[in-house]
């Protein structure tokens, strides 16, 4: 039997253990291959709508794909890979429970995907929140409404300051999408709170280039920054975080403020696994090295039995007529490369040639809060109520699976008759804090006869 182990179950590890099934399904059902992915988490998180879930737009379960609903031949191992050895072919694996096993294979697919890139800024490990998995985009979300509910209960003062002022570090997409559907959440949430006015909220975004949002070109980008900073937001460009410890956010531009919440959204770096826990070629970024067909290795020195793709490969982008171009890791290439990657691995072993992977960008959108939204494709830019509406048409359809698909309109239809369901489960962190109250006695506290 053939032993093929993915490692990794985002994007292009999900992608490309389906279409797996699909182009070996007769190999998998007579045992002559066996098909295995490993990955901590039991779900693909489709990060795209992790705004929509932060402002309470998407349900949290409906931005994540259960591996088991949708690989049913494959076996799904629930842990973490702490080492790839190609020479020895095999995995270290790292189970939730458990001693670290070694995992043998023949063929290995490595689709890892990049981690959080966090800069040693005193305080952040203490206080930020991350924004690329769905628990992350819950705990942005629970945070903003239960400091809406503990605001309206305080009289003006620093505590109250505080608790509505929020904290993006990072102008990239995944920051400036999640940062300005908090925002639009926070101005909705104003007409239930008649104690908060909207001059007390306080939204920052920090970034230390001179621009955000370096996928769009120049001018889109300084509209982007004009319509934040009308609907009240403070956009510090060329500005850099230095400190947040003790929950006092400290610029580089030498200004300081309390901040109840800081989320941090300052782009991805290489998976360790990969990064300098392989022996598979990587580059100077610690991305995996490999051809145009998804390969690892190069043209001059291939590796065999060993492919890769997503955000941790450094895939040559031969839709670019530039000498050494790679592909921007994001969803739109993750999918196409997870499923480009499995075609490619079943021609090889069935002895028939593969296929460079090719994919012109289709453009990029981002979503601002409801009936917001800016596209553009090359010269072509659209703003306003039809880019949010082509953002959720485009996302729609790409989100794996049709269950998914129609949960997520579900969503979106109640949404647009109900309005957004504006109820904090903060308490789900702590789900024993309620008993544990309960059960621990108490003395009996008597109030002072009037």
């Amino acid at each position: 039997m053939r032993r093929i182990v993915i490692v990794g179950g985002g994007y292009a590890g999900f992608t490309a253990a389906r279409e797996l099934e699909k182009g070996l399904r007769r190999e998998l059902r007579r045992g002559d291959v066996g098909l295995t992915l490993v990955d901590p988490r039991p779900y693909m998180t489709y990060q795209p709508f992790l705004p929509e879930v932060v402002a309470g737009s998407v349900e949290a379960r409906h931005a994540a794909v259960a591996h088991r609903s949708h690989l049913r031949r494959t076996r799904l191992v629930d842990g973490s890979v702490a080492r790839i050895d190609h020479a020895a072919h095999e995995v270290l694996v790292r189970p939730a429970t458990g001693d670290p096993y070694r995992l043998p294979y023949d063929t290995v697919v490595v689709t890892a995907g990049a981690v959080t890139r966090v800069f040693p800024v005193p305080g952040v490990a203490e206080h930020a929140i991350g924004m690329k998995h769905v628990e992350e985009a819950v705990a942005v979300r629970d945070r903003l409404l239960t400091s809406f509910d503990r605001a309206a209960s305080l009289p003006r003062g620093p505590e109250r300051a505080r608790l509505l002022t929020v904290t993006f570090v990072g102008g990239g997409f995944s920051g400036v999408e999640a940062f300005a559907e908090l925002l639009s959440l926070a101005h909705d949430l104003l007409p239930r709170y008649p104690e908060l006015d909207a001059m007390e909220l306080r939204f920052h975004l920090v970034e230390r280039s001179g621009r955000i949002l370096p996928e769009v070109t120049e001018r889109p980008g300084r509209w982007v920054v004009e319509q934040l900073e009308r609907r009240g937001a403070h956009v510090h460009l060329g500005t850099a975080l230095e400190s947040t410890t003790g929950g006092i956010v400290t610029l580089s531009s030498g200004e300081s403020f309390a901040s109840g919440l800081l989320v941090w959204t300052a782009g991805n770096a290489a998976n360790p696994v990969v990064a300098t826990h392989t022996d598979l070629a990587v580059d100077a970024r610690g991305y995996v090295v490999v051809r145009p067909d998804l390969r690892v290795g190069t043209d001059v020195a291939p590796v065999p039995d060993a492919w890769a793709a997503g955000d941790g490969a450094a895939v040559p982008d031969l839709a670019v007529p530039r000498p050494g171009a790679l592909a921007v890791p994001n969803a739109q290439h993750a999918v196409r490369q997870g499923r480009r990657l499995a075609r490619n691995l079943v021609a090889s072993l069935r002895g028939r040639p593969t296929r460079p992977y090719v994919h012109g960008s289709l453009g990029v959108i981002a979503t601002l809060g409801l009936g917001a939204g800016i596209f553009q494709y090359r010269r072509v830019v659209v703003r306003g109520r039809l880019a949010w509406l082509m953002h959720r048409g485009y996302h729609v359809l790409a989100i794996p699976t049709w269950e998914r698909k129609v949960r997520v309109l579900a969503v979106w239809l109640t949404a647009g008759l109900f309005g957004r369901d504006v109820v904090s489960l903060s308490a789900v962190q702590t789900p024993r804090a309620a008993f544990t109250a309960a059960t621990t006695p108490r003395d009996d506290v008597r109030l002072p006869v009037a």
